[in-house]
C-alpha cells in the first residue's frame, strides 16, 4: 500500500513540476566571401511503461542532459566536423540523442500542460508548415523546378527544428532549465572557440581542419559567417547572464566568457557581427537604464541611470559630429578586407534580393515551398572559375538547370518558399519574443533578438538551433530577473 502510494505522489510531481538545425548548413551560397578580390558563394502519453532515463527526471535536474543540447546547439556550426558529405556531424547526433531522450521522458508523464511558451511556437510552426505547404501546392501548379537535393535537406531540418523547440519550453520549468543550458553554451562555447584559435595560431594540429577561409578566421565551420553567428550568440548571451547573475563569481565568469566569442567574431571578418554588436551595444544601455531608473529603492542604480541619462545626450552629439568628419573611414575599418570590395558585394546583395522580391511576386506571395528558388549570380560563376586555388571543406550549389541560390536575407527566403504568410508568422515570432524580454526587463536578452535580427538581413538563420534556443530563452523569460534570482538561491545553482 505503501509503494502504491508513493508511486502515486511520484506520478503528480513529475506532472506538475516537470521539466523540460536542425540539419543547418549555410552552404547554399549563404557566405560571400573576399577572396583575392573575388567573391566566391559559399556556399503526450500517460502509459509508465519505459524508464525515463535519470538525466531527464523532473525531480533530478541532472546536468547530463543540459550538457547535451548545449553541445548539440553549440556543435551544430560544426560543419567541418561532418564525415564526408554527410548532414550529420557531432552537434546533429547530440541533438538527436537529447531529442529521443525527451520523447521518452514525455511518455512517461501524464501529457506536457500547455505552457504560454509551447503555445506560442506551436501556433508560429502550424502556420509555418501551412504557408510552406500552400507554396509547394503553388510551385506544382505553376511548373516550378527544384533542386532535391536542397528541398530534401529543408524537408527533414524544419520537423526536427520544431520538436527541438518546442521540447526546449515543454515544461513549466523551463526557465531554469534553459538559464542552466545557457551557463553551459558559453563555457563550452568558449573552451571550443579557445580550442579554434589555437589550430588556427598552428599551436595544436586537428587532422581535416582548414580553421582559414583565405585571410578570414572560420575554426571548424564551413565559412566564416557560421562561426561570426556563434560568436554574436555567446557573447549576447553572456551579456544577459552577467546582466542576471545573482552572485559576483557568476558574473565574473560570464563577463570573462564574453572576450573570447568578441575576439573570435573580430577574427571571421564579418560586417554583420560587429554591425549586430554595435547595434545590440545601445539597445542593452537604453534597456538597461529604464530598468535602474524604475528600481526607485536602489540608491545606487537609480542615481547612476540619472547620470548616465544626461549625460548620454551630449556623447551621441560627439560621437555623431567625429563619425560625420570621418564617416568613410569608419566604414572602411568596420568592414572587412578594407572595404575594397564593399560596393561589389552590396550590388551582389541587392541583385539577389531584387530577384526574389520578383520570385515572390510571381507565386502570388504564396511562396514555392521549401528549399532554395533563385538561380546563381553569373559574377559568382565567373569568381569561381577566376579563382584557381580553391579551399577544400566548402559545399556549394553548383549549376544546374534547376534553382538552387538563395537570396541571403531571411525574411526574403521565407518569402520564397511560404510567401507572406510564413514572413508575418516569422515576425509575429520576433516580435513576441522582444515584447517578452523587454516586459522582463531583460536587457541582454531584447539584445540578442534585436543581434539576430540583423543577421536576418544578411543570411536564412531561421534553420539554425542558435536561433531557436534564443527563442525559446526569450519566450520562457516572463516573470523577469527577480523570480530568477530567487529560485536559482533556493536550488543553489551557479548563478
Amino acid at each position: 500500500m505503501r509503494a502504491d502510494c508513493l508511486k502515486v505522489t511520484d506520478v503528480w510531481e513529475d506532472a506538475l513540476a516537470g521539466r523540460r538545425s536542425f540539419f543547418f548548413d549555410d552552404s547554399r551560397g549563404a557566405e560571400f566571401s573576399a577572396t583575392r578580390g573575388s567573391h566566391v558563394a559559399v556556399a503526450g502519453g500517460s502509459g509508465n511503461s519505459v524508464p525515463t532515463p535519470r538525466a531527464f527526471r523532473a525531480n533530478d535536474a541532472s546536468i547530463a542532459g543540459d550538457a547535451l543540447l548545449a553541445l548539440g546547439i553549440l556543435l551544430a556550426t560544426a560543419s567541418q566536423l561532418r564525415l564526408g558529405n554527410l548532414p550529420i556531424g557531432p552537434g546533429e547526433l547530440c541533438l538527436v540523442i537529447w531529442l529521443i531522450l525527451m520523447l521518452v521522458r514525455e511518455l512517461n508523464r501524464l501529457g506536457p500542460p500547455l505552457t504560454p511558451a509551447l503555445l506560442r511556437l506551436l501556433l508560429f510552426w502550424t502556420v509555418f508548415a501551412f504557408s510552406l505547404s500552400l507554396g509547394f501546392l503553388t510551385a506544382l501548379f505553376i511548373g516550378q523546378q527544384y533542386d532535391p537535393r536542397w528541398v530534401l535537406h529543408d524537408v527533414m531540418a524544419y520537423p526536427l527544428l520544431v520538436a527541438v523547440s518546442c521540447l526546449s519550453v515543454v515544461d513549466p520549468g523551463a526557465k531554469l532549465r534553459l538559464r542552466r543550458v545557457s551557463w553551459l553554451l558559453i563555457t563550452f562555447g568558449t573552451a571550443s572557440l579557445a580550442l579554434q584559435v589555437a589550430a588556427g595560431w598552428k599551436l595544436i594540429d586537428i587532422p581535416l581542419i582548414q580553421p582559414w577561409f583565405w585571410e578570414r578566421f572560420r575554426g571548424w565551420s564551413s565559412n566564416p559567417n557560421q562561426l561570426s553567428l556563434l560568436c554574436a550568440v555567446l557573447a549576447l548571451i553572456s551579456l544577459h547572464l552577467a546582466e542576471t547573475a545573482t552572485r559576483p563569481s557568476g558574473r565574473i565568469v560570464a563577463i570573462a566568457c564574453l572576450i573570447l566569442p568578441i575576439y573570435v567574431g573580430r577574427m571571421t571578418e564579418s560586417d554583420t557581427f560587429t554591425l549586430a554588436l554595435v547595434a545590440s551595444g545601445p539597445i542593452f544601455i537604453v534597456l538597461k537604464l529604464r530598468a535602474w531608473l524604475s528600481e526607485r529603492r536602489n540608491v545606487i542604480h537609480f542615481a547612476f541611470a540619472w547620470i548616465i541619462a544626461l549625460g548620454l545626450p551630449l556623447m551621441l552629439a560627439s560621437f555623431t559630429v567625429v563619425a560625420a568628419m570621418d564617416a568613410g573611414s569608419l566604414v572602411k575599418e568596420l568592414s572587412k578586407n578594407g572595404g575594397k570590395d564593399l560596393g561589389q558585394e552590396s550590388d551582389l546583395r541587392f541583385t539577389l534580393w531584387e530577384n526574389a522580391m520578383q520570385l515572390g511576386m510571381d507565386s502570388g506571395m504564396l511562396g514555392l515551398g521549401p528549399g532554395p528558388h533563385l538561380k546563381i549570380p553569373a559574377s559568382i560563376l565567373r569568381a569561381r572559375e577566376d579563382t584557381e586555388d580553391q579551399l577544400e571543406n566548402i559545399e556549394h550549389p553548383q549549376q544546374s538547370s534547376a534553382p538552387n541560390f538563395e537570396a541571403h536575407n531571411t525574411f526574403l527566403d521565407l518569402l520564397t518558399q511560404g510567401g507572406m504568410i510564413a514572413v508575418l508568422s516569422f515576425v509575429w515570432i520576433l516580435g513576441v519574443s522582444v515584447f517578452i524580454a523587454y516586459k522582463a526587463r531583460l536587457a541582454g536578452l531584447a539584445a540578442l533578438i534585436c543581434g539576430l535580427s540583423i543577421y536576418c538581413m544578411t543570411g536564412l538563420i531561421i534553420r539554425h538551433p542558435l536561433f531557436w534556443f534564443s527563442i525559446a530563452l526569450c519566450l520562457v523569460a516572463e516573470g523577469g530577473p527577480q523570480r530568477i534570482a530567487a529560485k536559482e538561491k533556493a536550488r543553489g545553482f551557479f548563478s
